[in-house]
């Protein structure tokens, strides 16, 4: 798996912003995702070294859509919450690759 398909997207919510002042850095990831690519991705596009990485599988879920009320699941997710050492930080906003390098 590549490193750039392994990170999704970061998680924007009140509780992710507060960690980050933290120094913990959290994103969706794909499900076929370790702790061991994550670490990979984040030293390749960050440039950063990871001091820890957390999983958590988020569970699927029903729920009510529409005015006939039709029932639909959510799949199952992933997360990543990665901490970085006392004083490093990253701008989870903007990913940089290889290619992107190059232009």
């Amino acid at each position: 798996m590549q490193e750039y398909s392994v990170l999704l997207q970061p998680v924007i919510t009140e509780k992710s912003v507060r960690m980050q002042e933290k120094g913990k850095y959290t994103f969706l990831v794909r499900n076929e995702a370790t702790k061991v690519s994550v670490k990979q991705a984040i030293e390749q596009m960050f440039g950063v070294k990871p001091k820890d990485v957390r999983m958590v599988v988020l569970p699927s879920k029903k729920r009510l859509v529409g005015r006939g009320r039709e029932l639909t699941k959510r799949s199952v997710t992933k997360k990543a919450i990665v901490t970085l050492k006392k004083g490093e930080t990253m701008d989870a906003n903007k990913i940089s690759t290889k290619d992107s390098k190059k232009k």
